[in-house]
């Protein structure tokens, strides 16, 4: 049976309902297509949780007709402008960057180049990701000054208490108080959300993460046979809980002597897990594989038989969706979003301590001997029906078309309202800066006016020069390949 799910009133729904809150639009038609803005400074060749759920999302909103581009910040060399499959157009904006691959920002020096990338692709929507992302609120804050619809997914959860929360949450506050609507991946997300930036829960949806389940399906071949193997694939750091995993690998490791690691991932804390294994001397059953590919996360998996989730606060927590895909066996901490992402029967929860997850393995490990647990191809079959992208692009495109109908504040009523919302203090000095930032983009509009700017030619979209992917390409484009990565000026 599903389990139940949170909500704010305190009452319980099925996870089969769990994340069906989305928008409904009032005055648009469903054939509406936009021209959308993907914003965030995590994107590819970057690999993780949010670089995956913008490229595939963008990739099931091309397939539906809109037209979608991604700017990002300049990865190395890789600048300029870029085409990944099915005509994706990527901006690699020339952004310094500050710290763990997020920008330094002053609202002003990143105007002038996503004002480009707005006029010139006809931008209508907005839609910004990841609250740790700096170049995605100066997007939003550019967006709202030149009056383009604005959407904001959080992919995260914070605490209220300690000095560097307390600053977020201004921030999140300040950025959020006049954008359009807000995207969550989880129930528990939208809460957090709400309560940090104090805002209305009607313009706040719940449309969770997804995987492909092409990309994650089960090979019990690969598995060993005659031991166990555990799975660990995650960055390794604090709040991933490698502390806890640190404590749990030669606690079983001592009981279980057939019972093998195979640990995915890199990160400041893998000096943690280095020590464990040349303490206990577990270097032939503990495997350190550094860091993994997006290609290369299902290889790892089908090679063992339990997923061992140790994270201190998750969202949503995509990996593991694709260890179920995959067929194996889910252990898991009880915190933030995760209680809602599996029915109780593919997941067992624990708490965040090395005797609660010990305890929850031994019961797996258990289980796994006496052959208890449902098959990898049926454990699969359950999965691909809770998450698909297609279903993602779809309550996402209703967003869309709400925030299409509704106004945008001008300059006097955001002005107002980051002084009602954000306080004296912080609304007056965000006011100001809002003031400058109308100024200098008359400034960028009397130096270089929007009618003399080219238009870039659509790679997506209802007027896509490419082939359109409602059709096949013509043989003759089919037999050359998609068109070849490409990288020139903005301008």
């Amino acid at each position: 049976m599903a389990p139940r799910r949170r909500k704010a009133d305190g009452t319980g729904e099925r996870a089969s309902e769990a994340h069906t809150t989305v928008p409904t639009p009032t005055a648009s038609t469903p054939t509406q297509k936009h021209s959308i803005c993907m914003v965030s400074d995590f994107f590819y060749p970057n690999m993780g949780g949010v670089e995956s759920h913008i490229y595939q999302l963008s990739q099931c909103l091309m397939e539906k007709g809109h037209k979608v581009v991604i700017a990002t910040h300049a990865y190395g060399r890789r600048k300029g402008v870029r085409y990944l499959t099915g005509g994706l157009k990527v901006y690699y904006l020339p952004l310094q960057v500050m710290y763990n691959q997020s920008t330094a920002t002053s609202c002003f020096h990143s105007l002038p180049l996503l004002r480009c990338v707005f006029v010139r692709e006809a931008v209508t929507v907005v839609h910004a990701h990841s609250s740790f992302s700096a170049m995605a609120h100066d997007a939003l804050f550019h967006a709202k000054t030149m009056g383009l619809n604005t959407v904001f997914t959080d992919h995260s959860l914070f605490g209220f208490a300690d000095m560097s929360s307390v600053l977020t949450n201004k921030l999140l506050t300040v950025s959020l108080c006049d954008t359009t609507h807000i995207v969550c991946v989880s129930y528990t997300s939208k809460e957090n959300t709400v309560l940090r930036a104090a805002l209305d829960p009607r313009i706040v949806s719940v449309i969770p993460n997804a995987v492909d389940p092409t990309d994650f399906t089960p090979d019990p071949a690969r598995a060993p046979r005659g031991r166990i193997t555990v799975v660990v694939i995650s960055r390794l750091v604090y709040r991933k809980g490698i502390d806890l995993l640190g404590g749990i690998i030669p606690e079983l490791c001592l009981r279980h002597p057939d019972l093998d690691f195979l640990i995915g991932g890199e990160g400041p804390k893998r000096i943690v897990l280095e020590e464990v294994r040349e303490k206990y001397q577990l270097h032939d059953r503990v495997r350190l594989l550094g860091a993994l590919e997006h290609r290369e996360v299902r290889d790892v998996l089908v090679q063992g038989h339990i997923f061992l989730n140790t994270s201190l606060t998750e969202a949503f927590c995509m990996a593991i969706v694709e260890g179920a895909s995959c067929g194996l066996q889910v252990v898991s901490t009880r915190v933030g979003g995760i209680p809602e992402v599996l029915p109780d029967d593919l997941i067992l929860l624990c708490d965040p301590t090395v005797r609660s997850l010990s305890d929850g393995l031994e019961a797996v490990i258990g289980r796994l001997r006496r052959g208890a647990v449902a098959s990898p191809a049926a454990v699969h079959a359950r999965v691909r029906s809770l998450y698909t992208w297609r279903d993602v692009a779809e309550r996402t495109e209703k967003v869309y078309d709400r925030v299409c109908v509704e106004e945008v504040l001008p300059l006097a009523g955001r002005l107002l309202r980051l002084r009602d919302h954000c306080g004296g203090v912080a609304g007056s000095i965000f006011a100001f800066v809002a003031v400058l930032n109308f100024l200098f983009l008359l400034l960028l509009r009397w130096l270089v006016p929007d009618q003399g700017m080219d238009r870039a030619l659509d790679a997506s979209g209802p007027r896509a020069l490419w082939w359109p992917p409602q059709r096949d390409p013509p043989a003759e484009e089919a037999a050359e390949g998609p068109p070849p990565q490409t990288e020139g000026p903005l301008v």
